[in-house]
């Protein structure tokens, strides 16, 4: 099956479950998300199936029960030839999915007819391995699959919870996350770099501004790495530019 590549995706997916509860903070995110997965699936007659990425502490293909959907075997078995042509170790495993995949496509999806396979990250946390995996998978998407990588371009949840529910961020912390996303967009989004150069900036993203203190532990970026490189290490597009509470946070397009 061959039509026009889909673009890979990387998404802001919000606090667990927040984004369905009707959660204030996340209002404005819930109905991005809403209103744009579906204009993104709709733009092609072949969207018949997505691969998200994010979620536990080794790569494994996580299905959802089976329902005798052919697309759904198919996108399982092709993603497990895609990486193991590239090396990656890998085992499929049935379960159900985490909030990093289930919330931004139960706001998009809500009849869930689309088959979804489910990655989750690899131990190592190593960005560039990450970024090598979304290059693996980089053929789904001229094969009629939505690449996504969820996770949040922000997560200190020492920081975001200290302010309570209400998501209230102290000044420092508010530019802290200004300083961080400015230098993340800059990586990703300036046209005068080229595909390596780019790949470069990301694989050592602890070396832009504020990295550690927007990112203590690396696991809600590292989607990042995969859309990045299933979407060729082009240049991206901002495609989200909101905030949860005083939080502000981004979401990208490659390819």
């Amino acid at each position: 099956m061959s039509v026009c590549p889909f673009p890979a995706l990387y998404l802001t997916h919000g606090g667990g479950p927040l984004p369905l509860l009707s959660h204030k903070p996340h209002a404005h995110l819930a109905a991005w998300a809403d209103a744009t997965l579906c204009t993104v699936a709709a733009s092609s007659v072949n969207s018949s199936c997505v691969c998200t990425l994010g979620g536990a502490i080794c790569l494994r293909l996580k299905l959802p029960p089976p329902r005798n959907d052919i697309r759904l075997l198919w996108l399982a078995q092709r993603v497990s030839e895609l990486l193991g042509a590239a090396g990656v170790k890998h085992q499929q495993e049935a379960r159900g999915f985490d909030h990093a995949a289930f919330v931004p496509l139960k706001l998009a999806y809500p009849a869930a007819e689309i088959p979804v396979v489910s990655l989750s990250l690899l131990s190592s946390m190593d960005p560039q391995a990450h970024i090598d995996v979304g290059k693996a998978l980089a053929p789904l998407r001229s094969e009629g699959v939505l690449i996504i990588g969820s996770g949040s371009s922000y997560h200190n949840l020492r920081d975001m919870l200290g302010g309570g529910m209400s998501m209230v961020a102290p000044e420092d912390v508010k530019q802290q996350i200004k300083v961080f996303n400015t230098d993340l967009r800059a990586a990703l989004t300036d046209g005068r770099h080229n595909p390596e150069q780019r790949e470069q900036r990301l694989a050592h993203w602890e070396q832009l501004a504020g990295a550690r203190r927007c990112h203590p532990r690396e696991e809600h970026l590292l989607p990042l790495m995969v859309a990045f490189g299933a979407g060729g290490c082009s240049a991206a597009e901002v495609i989200y530019d909101g905030a949860i509470g005083d939080y502000e946070v981004l979401s990208f397009q490659f390819g």
